[in-house]
């Protein structure tokens, strides 16, 4: 089982907004947060669930390829809101929220584009 994940952003700054805001929508709260004076190696920010952070993002060169995340959550609504939110942070729409059978009869997703281009996606693998 992953205990956490994470990748580097461009711009710290408005990666942590894109994030706070997207994130909020399936319960995520920016949860931690290092300068570089702490890390010696960038600015790091986490977001979870209280009281642990499960997503972190540090500033530096993007990944590449860029990464692809899903959030798993416990409803089609948290999958709507999160593709609402992403979108209304200045994410762009990767897949707007629907069935993809192809995965499997009930997976529900939905997926956006942060600002460097990682691809966040939120899915619900029930029958609701």
């Amino acid at each position: 089982m992953i205990d956490h994940t994470g990748f580097c952003v461009s711009d710290f700054a408005r990666s942590k907004a894109f994030y706070s805001a997207t994130l909020a929508a399936i319960g995520f709260k920016l949860l931690l947060e290092f300068p570089d004076a702490v890390t010696q190696r960038g600015d790091v920010a986490g977001f979870g669930e209280p009281p642990k952070p499960e997503f972190w993002i540090h500033s530096g060169t993007p990944n590449q390829p860029r990464v692809h995340i899903a959030f798993r959550v416990t409803s089609k609504k948290l999958v709507d809101d999160f593709h609402a939110a992403g979108i209304m942070a200045g994410g762009s729409d990767n897949g707007a929220p629907g069935i993809r059978a192809h995965y499997h009869p009930n997976y529900y997703g939905a997926f956006v584009l942060d600002p460097d281009g990682h691809n966040v996606e939120a899915v619900f693998h029930g029958d609701a």
